[in-house]
């Protein structure tokens, strides 16, 4: 009973993960490539490389959170 609530609570953290990942993206990647430039708004390499870095770490805190789960 514990392996199917622990792949239960896998598989929500998972969707979790790839909801957040997905969001993020479709915010990131037109950031990047200059949607906002004719405003002045313009994301330097390195700041996008340190963004694309966070959602990386946000998405392995999330996932580590996992072993809070009650497996009841």
């Amino acid at each position: 009973m514990k392996a199917l609530n622990l792949a239960k609570k896998a598989y929500s953290k998972t969707i979790q993960n790839l909801m957040w990942a997905t969001g993020y993206n479709v915010i990131a990647i037109p950031l990047a490539a200059g949607v906002l430039s004719p405003w002045g708004i313009v994301l330097s390499p390195a700041v996008g490389a340190i963004l694309m870095s966070l959602s990386t770490i946000i998405v392995a805190i999330t996932a580590i959170l996992l072993r809070r789960a009650k497996l009841d």
